[in-house]
């Protein structure tokens, strides 16, 4: 199946409507108008993973998909690759990554629960007596529980990762409500950048198309990579 990677960026004479901005205003928005640039309206399954970043003020949008984007809206200027790296084991990449980290626990009742691993870390921490002044910093928790995380999910993405050689910073909370939604939803994400070693070319391939983690739809679980 053909794929390829596109850079995505905002025509420079729409970053300064106000119409557009006011049009992206959370994880949601990013999500449909993203899912506007992929599907043609027949689609009804996502077969595209992204990220969103700022540069220089201005939204840009890394995707990797097996469909071409479609300007419906006149509003984006695309750049793309066919995408087919050539992977074999013991590779080292330099990789940027967002994600979700979650951990899933049960209740008293067995219902499955997705808990922030930061946050999750700092009830533990809390309700285990830690004194506030002995807490460790958010920083030191998002890299020790940001690693963790990270370091769980690579040998089933066919890579590993060092201690010492990722970083996991960028931390944020999301929360919103969908249109015509009661509830709200909250989703936090970590930036990850860093080197890895490919251990299983073939799951390791998969992870570059699929993406790692939850939360796909709003922009997490894309890897980026560079050979170094």
């Amino acid at each position: 199946m053909k794929r390829s990677i596109y850079r995505i960026r905002l025509r420079d004479d729409v970053q300064r409507t106000p119409a557009f901005w006011r049009s992206v205003r959370n994880p949601y928005d990013v999500h449909g108008m993203v899912w506007r640039i992929f599907s043609d309206g027949s689609r009804k399954d996502r077969d595209f993973i992204y990220r969103l970043e700022m540069q220089e003020a201005s939204p840009v949008i890394y995707a990797v998909s097996t469909a071409e984007p479609v300007d419906l809206d006149g509003i984006w200027a695309v750049e793309s690759k066919e995408y087919n790296p050539v992977l074999r084991t013991g590779q080292r990449f330099g990789f940027s990554l967002r994600a979700n980290p979650i951990r899933s626990k049960r209740d008293e009742e067995r219902r499955q629960h997705r808990h922030d691993v930061v946050m999750d870390a700092k009830v533990l921490l809390e309700q285990s007596g830690c004194p506030s002044d002995a807490m460790p910093s958010q920083e030191i928790l998002v890299q020790k529980e940001g690693f963790s995380w990270l370091s769980s999910r690579s040998e089933a993405a066919g890579f590993a990762v060092e201690e010492g050689m990722v970083r996991a910073d960028g931390y944020r909370q999301h929360r919103f409500k969908k249109p015509k939604g009661k509830h709200w939803v909250s989703i936090s994400t970590i930036d990850f950048t860093g080197v890895l070693t490919v251990t299983d070319p073939e799951r390791f391939e998969q992870a570059l198309y699929a993406g790692i983690g939850p939360a796909k739809s709003f922009g997490c679980g894309l890897l980026l990579i560079r050979p170094v």
